[in-house]
């Protein structure tokens, strides 16, 4: 009997291979096949809260540091006098957390070192962050609070940003705004405190969101952002977090899309300058002071003759501009003053205005007169003459 069935080539079963592993891959895999559930597998326990470290409760595995850990940073000179006068409030807050500091004003620095004493393993780094932020001006009311479990800080250096000094002046003032307003609603809008000294922005806050967002508004500022766009975009999302609705969803249509101009400002006209013609020759040397002194012969002069020489000079000016001055005040005194005349023609005394209410009162008592006998026109119009009386000279007997 024949065989229906054909041997199986390298081909087919290569095939074979190639659906048992397309059939393996459209398989998702179970990771959590043998996974048990945790304790801390809950949706009401915060897993980014820091606990406090209570000596009671928490203890280091054989009850104390086995190294000495210790930390120095170096303050400006102008520091030093602050830092004198506060240093006592910074060594009893330290002893309150069982840490050691040292000021020293020879080499311009602060040290803080773990003691016999801490049990707080990471009180040490908060330790540094306290004088870091000192350095860099922080009052130290405000920089105390960084040993609190629930602050953080962080410190942008902003001085290798921008090349051109006067540059890098203006954008580092146009974060502070004018009297620091534009720093203030960057405070607000990212519950941070912020100072800008030198070549560093000092930053403090209760979370890493808001220190993230201030220090990327710090850094789009010194590469030519205006702040006011982050604080606007900062704004909206402040209001829009509140939201239960909104608070989960994409915000992107809400945030507002800044684009970015190039405004090509007007360069000043450069004056072309004409072509000189080329010429083998260098230009002529121009004459130093001790060429002119040889020219004239003062070279060859003493100092005595020199000083008379200018003194002559000196009374000749003088003398020629008081002769200028008399000149002009005699030219003065010479001018007759115009005077002006006071005489009035006869045609600007008649042109006086009329008296309407005696002109009225004229006619009233022409009614009531009869027929108006005996009128002329001197009781109707104030001619604004009266008749000179007559003197009568007294015959002297």
């Amino acid at each position: 009997m024949e065989n229906d069935t054909a041997p199986a080539t390298a081909g087919d079963s290569n095939n074979g291979k190639g659906n048992e592993n397309e059939n393996q891959g459209q398989k998702k895999k179970n990771h959590n096949k043998y996974r048990r559930d945790k304790p801390w597998d809950n949706e009401n326990i915060d897993h980014w809260k820091i606990d406090p470290w209570e000596d009671e409760k928490d203890q280091l595995p054989g009850g104390r540091l086995l190294e000495e850990s210790s930390f120095a940073t170096l303050f400006p000179k102008y520091r030093e006098h602050y830092l004198r006068q506060v240093w006592p409030v910074v060594t009893k807050t330290l002893d309150n957390h069982k840490i050691a500091c040292e000021l020293d004003l020879v080499e311009g620095s602060m040290t803080v070192r773990t003691t016999s004493r801490t049990t707080d393993p990471y009180v040490i780094m908060k330790a540094r962050d306290l004088l870091k932020l000192l350095a860099r001006s922080i009052p130290v009311a405000q920089a105390l609070k960084i040993l609190q479990d629930d602050w953080v800080c962080d410190i942008v250096k902003i001085g290798g940003t921008v090349r051109n000094k006067e540059r890098f002046i203006k954008r580092r003032q146009r974060l502070v705004g004018q009297e620091g307003s534009t720093l203030k609603a960057l405070e607000l809008v990212t519950s941070c405190f912020i100072l800008v000294q030198g070549n560093t922005v000092s930053i403090m806050g209760q979370s890493y969101h808001g220190l993230k967002q201030a220090r990327q508004v710090v850094l789009d500022c010194m590469n030519n952002i205006h702040p006011i766009y982050h604080i606007k975009r900062l704004m909206i999302m402040k209001e829009l977090q509140k939201d239960e609705k909104l608070k989960d969803e994409d915000w992107s249509r809400f945030l507002p899309k800044f684009a970015k101009k190039n405004v090509q400002r007007k360069k000043p006209a450069v004056s072309k300058s004409k072509k000189r013609e080329y010429t083998p020759f260098p230009p002529e040397q121009t004459p130093r002071k001790v060429d002119y002194q040889l020219d004239t012969g003062e070279y060859f002069a003493t100092e005595e003759q020199r000083k008379s020489r200018q003194l002559a000079i000196k009374k000749v000016k003088s003398k020629a501009t008081s002769v200028e001055k008399r000149k002009a005040r005699e030219e003065s005194e010479e001018q007759v003053p115009v005077k002006k005349s006071k005489v009035e023609t006869a045609a600007h005394k008649d042109s006086k205005d009329i008296d309407l209410e005696k002109l009225q009162s004229n006619l009233k008592k022409l009614a009531g007169s009869e027929n108006g006998k005996g009128s002329k026109l001197s009781d109707f119009v104030d001619s604004g003459s009266s008749p000179k009386k007559s003197k009568k000279k007294k015959s002297k007997h």
